[in-house]
């Protein structure tokens, strides 16, 4: 036996007469439906006279050399869910920028609830009741989380009261973080949860989500989910920008898709297979995943039972032991905040450890540093690329200055070469637009991210340490990036990949381990470990554990 639940956005009132749905006011009418065993979702129904919350009118913004939005129009109603899905440099943030009031849009105009919209600033978006999630953090590091959600909202509230309701939407919407921590202190998983509770401190009536989802567990995007389908059917509308297309289609009711600036189509996402929506997005069909397997040679860099001090904000390093063999691709799995950045820093002599040895081809680097490492063949791709795998006021060129110890000469820099260097890295990875001499901030996330891999990669490293390798790119764009590293592993690399995407890690990984509070799991190859198991690793229950007798590692695998 089914029911039909009918659930209407505040302020809207529908009738049902002798089947038939009239709308008195405007809005998105969601029908539930029931079976008897009670699964459920969401049906959908926009009618022709609704108003809509949000509609764009053949907005147009150019900069020097792009037209990064070409003649723009769409509209989101009240409690709809609209995906915005494009390849890199389609023109995604800078449309959200235009809605937000960070860019002025040279052409087109915006209604906001019927009425035009003149968008100046992020303070009047959100005096309209507009909040955005962005893809790079605009938090203050220096800051608590407390603090910076206080600057981020328009209402004036004490820290203490701001902690209690930073603790509440964490708890309620399972993306919890200490409100009294310093967010230099804190994963950039933990940094996504700052900017998603502070967009919901607001109450938005049209919350903007840009890669919302992109350094998110799989248990944190489910609760995340559930919290944008429960403000969906309370009247939110919802702008979501995601490259992982089985993400559209379990959210979105429908789906615009941009190419080069323009809107190619608008589709309903669960009528489209993922290849479908993968064409459309890039216009031909999207390249393959190469498949060849490595040849391990000698030990290209050792952990030996390394340990780093931690603190309260800061998980520690704990004995870690790990191998990672030339001609070969290791993953580390694990949820953000872990310890995985942090051994990291510790590979690449950002961080002293205070116990054990890092080696590279059998020798100890301990006390080298970062130049040092590189000048021995260790290149390093960080989790976070603006401020860390790049300076965002340099362009490209003088970025690939900063870690390219080939373009200099006895005090001399080989701009030349340099600038050759750039382009070959721009032309090989689909860097766009193909601007050598723009700043690293001007260019899309995942365009940044393609040139950052690109250059580590092309600069034929010994061992490559990557951090996050395909957050915020598009599925070609990662399997461009998947097959560079394959590539590199066939010429007899060592590869060490920290990932958060259990799939990308199953893709191109040879052994796999985990990180749980700083202690690392055995790394075993990946044909020996189902996802199952792998998940139950990542709460710290592998054999031999420290926490496998643990009731909350238990409590975190369910």
């Amino acid at each position: 036996m089914r029911r039909i639940e009918l659930r209407k956005p505040k302020n809207s009132i529908f009738t049902l007469g002798k089947g038939s749905l009239k709308p008195y006011n405007y809005g998105t009418l969601r029908l539930r439906l029931h079976d008897a065993a009670d699964t459920e979702g969401f049906c959908v129904f926009r009618s022709p006279a609704m108003i809509p919350r949000l509609r764009l009118n053949h907005i147009t913004k150019a900069y020097p050399g792009i037209v990064a939005n070409d003649d723009i129009c769409l509209e989101v109603c009240p409690g709809e869910v609209l995906a915005i899905l494009g390849e890199n440099g389609a023109g995604k943030s800078t449309l959200m920028k235009i809605i937000f009031g960070s860019v002025t849009p040279d052409k087109g105009f915006i209604e906001f609830d019927g009425s035009p919209a003149q968008i100046s600033s992020p303070s009047e978006a959100n005096r309209l009741g507009i909040a955005m999630v962005h893809q790079h953090f605009a938090v203050f590091e220096t800051l608590t989380v407390a603090q910076n959600v206080i600057l981020g909202i328009a209402e004036k509230i004490s820290v203490e009261e701001c902690a209690k309701r930073i603790n509440a939407l964490g708890e309620r919407y399972g993306i919890a973080v200490d409100p009294f921590a310093v967010v230099a202190d804190l994963s950039m998983g933990e940094r996504q949860r700052v900017e998603i509770i502070r967009a919901l401190m607001s109450n938005p009536k049209l919350l903007i989500l840009d890669e919302p989802t992109s350094v998110l567990t799989p248990q944190a995007v489910r609760k995340l989910f559930e919290t944008l389908k429960k403000l969906a059917s309370e009247g939110v509308s919802i702008l979501f920008i995601s490259h992982k297309l089985d993400e559209i289609r379990e959210l979105a009711d429908r789906c615009t898709i941009l190419r080069s600036g323009r809107v190619i189509e608008t589709v309903n996402p669960k009528e489209k297979s993922e290849d479908e929506l993968a064409r459309l997005m890039i216009g031909k069909e999207p390249p393959k995943l190469l498949t060849s397997a490595g040849t391990p040679g000698e030990v290209a860099l050792e952990f030996k039972g390394v340990s780093l001090d931690g603190g309260h904000h800061i998980t520690g390093l704990t004995d870690v032991k790990l191998t990672v063999r030339a001609g070969e691709i290791v993953g580390i799995a694990g949820i953000s905040g872990n310890g995985q950045s942090r051994l990291l820093g510790v590979c690449m002599g950002e961080l002293k450890q205070t116990k054990g040895s890092v080696k590279l081809f059998g020798e100890v680097v301990d006390d080298l540093d970062p130049a040092q490492r590189r000048a021995k063949g260790l290149r390093y791709v960080p989790e976070q690329r603006l401020g860390h795998g790049s300076v965002p006021e340099f362009s490209l060129i003088n970025n690939t200055l900063l870690t390219g110890d080939d373009f200099h000469s006895h005090g001399f820099i080989k701009q030349e070469e340099a600038e050759k260097f750039t382009d070959l890295v721009i032309e090989r990875f689909h860097v766009k637009p193909e601007a050598p001499k723009a700043a690293a901030r001007s260019f899309s996330g995942g365009n940044l991210q393609k040139f950052i891999v690109g250059r580590e990669i092309l600069s034929s490293p010994g061992v490559l340490i990557i951090d996050q390798p395909t957050w915020g790119v598009d599925v070609g764009a990662a399997t461009v990036i998947h097959n560079s590293l394959m590539r590199l592993r066939s010429e007899g690399a060592g590869i060490l990949v920290v990932s958060e995407e259990i799939d990308e890690l199953f893709a191109i990984c040879d052994r796999i381990a985990v990180m749980y509070r700083g202690c690392m799991s055995p790394a075993i190859p990946v044909s020996s470990i189902t996802t199952e198991e792998l998940g139950r690793w990542m709460a710290g229950l592998w054999v031999g554990s420290p926490f496998r007798h643990g009731q909350s590692a238990a409590k975190e695998a369910e």
